[in-house]
């Protein structure tokens, strides 16, 4: 439970290695506002676009750095969100306002924001 809270406060950004990713995915669906990232306890990511109702923009991409395919437990359970360490919403300029990044928040990652 503390550690929901702890992420809730504090703010994720983006790694380098994640952000050619991210532009990738945004240049293929042009409805993105944004791109949900998960990052999982083994180091491959998921990531996919959501647009602006909250719903999926693009597929889920499932990628490691620097290695040629993702780990051999993410082929098992395809990346089990109970080994999740941190997701959040990398959004595109212009970003919506607040209120709106709260809906789609919660709707997407299932976690209210203050």
């Amino acid at each position: 439970m503390k550690k929901r809270k702890k992420m809730k406060k504090q703010k994720w950004t983006t790694e380098k290695s994640e952000e050619a990713m991210i532009q990738g995915i945004v240049e293929g669906s042009p409805e993105a506002i944004g791109v949900a990232v998960v990052r999982l306890n083994c180091g491959c990511r998921k990531m996919a676009a959501v647009n602006k109702d909250g719903e999926p923009a693009s597929k889920v991409i499932m990628y490691r750095d620097r290695a040629e395919s993702i780990c051999d437990k993410c082929k098992e359970d395809q990346g089990s969100y109970m080994r999740m360490t941190e997701q959040f919403i990398h959004w595109v300029s212009p970003e919506p306002d607040e209120s709106k990044k709260r809906l789609i928040e919660e709707k997407v990652l299932g976690i209210k924001t203050q």
